[in-house]
């Protein structure tokens, strides 16, 4: 994972389960993808009973800004091939953007 000076406060602030920054639009990529226990629980270890993990592949993440997220699915289970909204209704909430490896 890399990322600019503000997602890494915003990163460290999710990390700590502390408030993110406030008004600082910060960019993250995951070209390798990833998997998260859940779209909603910022810091859920395993999935829900029954449930999946949530595996993504090489996407961008922008964090940070509650304004890009408008329009945007934001369920429980994503349709990880198209932008999507993790952990809608926290503070964490940011736009997942799949991209295509070459």
């Amino acid at each position: 994972m890399c990322m600019d000076a503000n997602a890494l406060k915003w990163a460290e602030a999710w990390m700590a389960h502390k408030e993110p920054p406030a008004g600082a639009v910060g960019l993250m990529y995951m070209l390798e993808g990833g998997s998260d226990a859940s779209n909603t629980d910022p810091w859920g270890t395993a999935p829900a009973s029954g449930g999946k993990w949530v595996e993504t592949g090489p996407h961008v993440m922008v964090v940070g800004s509650k304004e890009i997220l408008a329009g945007h699915p934001s369920g429980p289970k994503p349709d990880t091939s198209v932008p999507y909204v993790m952990w809608a209704g926290t503070p964490y909430a940011h736009l997942m953007v799949p991209v295509k490896g070459t």
